[in-house]
């Protein structure tokens, strides 16, 4: 019988001392990773949940790859992300637009190559379901570029009425928090053997992302927008089609301005797609 093991990652604010002065208060994504969760429980995962503090790089990390130690072909491994999104420089040549995408952990930033890496120890056969509500997450599994993206091109989010909260690092914040940091995150940025995973991927991956790359993710007074949309898709497990018709049900309801991203990465595996979401 197949496995489910299942990570949900929610962060409302980051170390300042990290990021130099900047606390990220966000009010939906330690919610967003409670109720991802509570999905999880419902289709039979063991579930594990980090909540801001106890979402450090190191320990987001160790519970990736213990869940790569443990699952054999046919288990399945579900992450969720929910919280802000950066980017760094791109130093190794791999991303079109010279920047890499991150997830803003308590106290740094994860790099899309690393989380790629991870991605890399899991067993053949293994199929991994990720779920990222975070802004520039359209590609943070590298992989939009190679021909699994949606193609979409829509313009940036703007403030209709009330200031809205975005799941974004700011710029001057992110510069800020990379300069006193380039002796840790530069020999990630550069690293050849990081840029040259995807060979390494034997499972198969899909990725379900609030946003394209080049957008901003809505936070939310409950949920994130794309969390609480795809809650409402999925309407307390009625939803019984396919991971892409559940994408594009999401993608329905959602405003022009973020449009949630979809692409696959490692093994093809079209039973996998054709499962209805959260299948263990």
């Amino acid at each position: 019988m197949a496995k489910g093991v299942s990570l949900h990652i929610g962060l409302n604010s980051v170390d300042p001392k990290h990021y130099e002065g900047w606390s990220g208060e966000l009010l939906a994504c330690e919610a967003d990773a409670t109720d991802m969760a509570a999905i999880a429980a419902s289709t039979k995962f063991r579930q594990k949940i980090l909540l801001t503090k106890k979402a450090t790089r190191r320990a987001v990390a160790a519970a990736i790859k213990d869940a790569a130690g443990s699952l054999k072909a046919q288990d399945i491994f579900f992450l969720t992300y929910s919280g802000h999104g950066g980017q760094l420089p791109d130093l190794n040549g791999d991303e079109p637009d010279g920047q890499d995408e991150t997830w803003c952990l308590y106290d740094g930033e994860l790099v899309d190559d690393e989380i790629y890496s991870y991605l890399g120890k899991f067993r053949a056969g293994v199929r991994i379901l990720v779920l990222s509500d975070s802004c520039h997450s359209g590609s943070v599994l590298k992989l939009a570029y190679y021909g699994g993206g949606t193609g979409v091109t829509v313009a940036a989010p703007r403030a209709e009425s009330a200031a809205p909260r975005y799941r974004a690092m700011p710029p001057q914040v992110a510069l800020r928090t990379y300069q006193a940091h380039r002796q840790m995150y530069d020999p990630i940025l550069r690293s050849r053997k990081l840029a040259n995973t995807m060979a390494a991927v034997k499972a198969s991956a899909m990725l379900i992302s609030g946003c394209q790359d080049n957008q901003l993710s809505s936070d939310g007074n409950f949920n994130g927008l794309f969390t609480g949309t795809l809650k409402r898709v999925w309407n307390g497990g009625k939803f019984k089609k396919s991971y892409p018709e559940f994408h594009r049900a999401i993608v329905n309801l959602m405003p022009p301005a973020q449009t949630p991203n979809y692409f696959k990465v490692g093994a093809a595996n079209s039973k996998f797609e054709a499962q209805i979401p959260f299948t263990v």
